[in-house]
């Protein structure tokens, strides 16, 4: 709607690019009435088993990012108001597998992984309305499998509830259930957004924008200001078969993995590669993708996509859809360029944006 409102403003594709991070105002940067706002944030300064943030303004949504760093074994139960009570239930699924179902819960579980040195990085949607209960929506990326790009990052995805219909969330806690601890600098950043915020600045700023105005092989970043969140937008509009592949900071030699699920089947795994790979297509198909990432410099760069691809053309073709988890198995650098190639027969078209947001 955002988009055609633009469009019918006379606007060009260039101003219609530079609103894509905005024009998806529930998920993503800003809006017209204001953007994601940091409203806590708490990072250790030593190894524990607590993080929490407290004193959080009543907001309609809530977008949470977890950055936790190991220090033996991790398994992080999500509360919220100190409630711990029986009061939560949720639905997940562990790398692609069936759903499973837990009811009255004294918290939610997050990525429980057995074992040590298991990073983890996740990003949960909140709907915050004092009087309904609070739905979320929930995704991590580990390294359980290990260190490396010879394994691929495990990945869960659930939903949950908390039953709470009196009081919105002014309270988020994570406590590590397991023998080991969240080590220093894990952390825990609560946004959030409200239709009558009047800040358009907003937590997430632009570190690059770029539009093809002719057919390409590359659509690259160039080089971005480091930072420690990163959160990619690419809209792809091809011109015959696409394979869509990319890298960062020019590193072309086997330091990436991934697992992933194309439209609801088994997972698929990927080691040891030059690049990530995302949606192919096989006919002039328009694709789009989201894309979290925690950029550490001392860490595995992990990530988080969803993907869907339009396939041909009408409503009588479904679209299709992936969605993955990633590393780059780097440990030394931040990512400081995005490299995004076709290595198919066709070519990007005219209007393939890339646009990359970040924060510290």
């Amino acid at each position: 709607m955002m988009f055609q409102k633009l469009a019918k403003a006379g606007q060009t594709t260039q101003a219609l690019s530079n609103r894509l991070g905005q024009a998806v105002m529930i998920s993503g940067a800003g809006s017209a009435v204001g953007g994601w706002v940091e409203l806590g944030r708490t990072t250790l300064g030593s190894a524990g088993d607590t993080i929490d943030i407290s004193s959080l303004p009543d907001k309609r949504y809530y977008m949470i990012l977890a950055d936790f760093i190991a220090d033996g074994r991790l398994d992080p139960r999500l509360t919220f108001n100190a409630d711990t009570g029986s009061n939560y239930s949720q639905r997940t699924s562990f790398n692609g597998g069936s759903d499973s179902t837990a009811v009255n819960l004294t918290s939610i579980s997050g990525a429980s992984r057995q074992a040590g040195g298991t990073n983890m990085f996740g990003f949960y949607y909140i709907s915050n309305v004092s009087s309904k209960e609070k739905l979320l929506k929930h995704w991590w990326a580990n390294t359980h499998a290990g260190a490396g790009a010879g394994t691929a990052p495990e990945r869960t995805e659930w939903t949950a509830k908390w039953a709470n219909t009196s009081n919105a969330i002014d309270q988020v806690t994570s406590t590590n259930a397991d023998t080991g601890d969240f080590n220093t600098d894990s952390e825990i950043v609560v946004l959030g957004w409200s239709p009558d915020d009047e800040d358009t600045g907003g937590f997430w700023e632009e570190l690059a924008s770029v539009e093809l105005t002719g057919t390409a092989d590359t659509i690259s970043s160039g080089t971005i200001t480091a930072k420690k969140y990163l959160w990619i937008q690419f809209y792809q509009k091809s011109s015959g078969a696409c394979n869509i592949q990319m890298t960062f900071n020019n590193d072309t030699g086997s330091n990436y993995a991934r697992r992933g699920n194309n439209d609801g089947g088994s997972d698929f795994t990927s080691t040891s590669a030059s690049s990530l790979q995302f949606q192919t297509s096989d006919t002039d198909s328009a694709h789009y993708f989201d894309m979290f990432i925690v950029n550490n410099s001392a860490n595995e760069k992990l990530g988080i996509s969803h993907g869907v691809t339009q396939n041909t053309a009408g409503a009588d073709t479904s679209p299709q859809r992936k969605e993955q988890v990633h590393k780059w198995a780097n440990t030394s650098a931040q990512i400081t360029e995005i490299d995004i190639d076709n290595t198919d027969g066709g070519d990007y078209a005219s209007g393939t944006i890339l646009k990359v947001w970040g924060h510290d």
